[in-house]
């Protein structure tokens, strides 16, 4: 059995979460069951939504201690479900939230953890995971060492949520956890993207992004016209950010955030693999270079060669911006 460890919260499941689905059901290959897990407190209609895949089951765990975030409660949690179950594999979401308490789950579980991970190849019977080194120079395959379950966080982006096979209707099961409450040592803070200014990236739908093409900072406001235009976040890469033109979370890359929207818009952007990394589990690519040998264009679906600062007020004006 698969087991998955869906995220939401407030209600709302993270996106993220029906990638990990995808995973876990070509990670399966029909040999093995998947089962989704989701974390919280009154997750039921959450559940629900997840009833939505093609999985054996769907358990709706919940506890008072898991309506606000915190490493501790998750990780007593999700310990106790993972020793019940004994899967084979844990399959989560390379979120903010993923990569906080899995290490310390691992640690208490005493099991291998693979993380951000892209890919899986099965060979002599062998189940090899593919994932970055060196800010996305190599990709290793890496065979998990030690008894099951493994644990295995997935690259946002790595398999597209809309790959997710959608069922009949999966049973629903709500458990409660047993969670000491005097044994927790934290207490719920609001995530660092909720401050003041910040933007979760990964749950945007369309981005727009800018590079080095832009020249100067005061263009920046042309690349906000053209992403308020597509209805999309605005995001940069590194040099962007680096420069203070934009801030750090808006930044896409090895260093900054992993996206995989439906439309991701490169304006000025050459393409250096510590960006194209971040970027490159987006349905549709359109990138808009004066450089004919940019490297964005190799990635690119659309890709159009010519001056940004004549393409995009016309783009604007096309869409009806202004």
């Amino acid at each position: 059995m698969i087991l998955v460890v869906a995220e939401q919260k407030d209600g709302r499941l993270n996106r993220a979460s029906w990638e990990a689905i995808a995973a876990a059901q070509s990670l399966a290959d029909g040999a093995m069951p998947v089962t989704v897990a989701v974390f919280g407190h009154a997750v039921e209609a959450v559940a629900q939504e997840l009833a939505a895949a093609d999985v054996a089951a769907v358990w709706a765990i919940s506890h008072e201690a898991l309506a606000g975030y915190t490493p501790d409660a998750y990780v007593a949690a999700a310990a106790e479900v993972i020793t019940a179950a004994s899967p084979a594999y844990v399959c989560f979401p390379h979120t903010y939230q993923t990569r906080d308490f899995a290490p310390v789950l691992a640690a208490r579980l005493e099991r291998t953890l693979l993380t951000d991970v892209t890919g899986l190849v099965k060979k002599d019977g062998q189940v090899a995971f593919t994932r970055p080194m060196f800010q996305g120079k190599l990709t290793a395959e890496v065979v998990a060492d030690g008894p099951a379950p493994h644990l295995v966080s997935w690259q946002i982006g790595a398999f597209r949520a809309d790959a997710a096979t959608r069922g009949a209707g999966a049973p629903v099961t709500a458990k409660v956890a047993t969670i000491d409450a005097a044994a927790l040592r934290q207490q719920a803070e609001a995530p660092f993207q909720e401050a003041k200014a910040a933007v979760d990236l990964s749950q945007a739908d369309r981005i727009v992004a800018v590079g080095r093409g832009i020249k100067a900072q005061e263009h920046v406001a042309l690349a906000e016209r053209l992403a308020k235009a597509f209805g999309a976040e605005l995001a940069a890469s590194r040099p962007i950010c680096d420069n203070g033109w934009l801030p750090m979370e808006r930044q896409i890359g090895s260093s900054g955030q992993t996206v995989a929207p439906k439309l991701y818009v490169a304006v000025g952007i050459s393409g250096a693999i510590q960006h194209l990394v971040g970027m490159k589990g987006s349905r549709t690519i359109v990138a808009i270079n004066k450089d004919a040998d940019a490297p964005i264009f190799e990635v690119a679906d659309y890709g159009i060669q010519g001056d940004l600062f004549e393409l995009a007020p016309a783009l604007i004006a096309e869409l009806g911006g202004s």
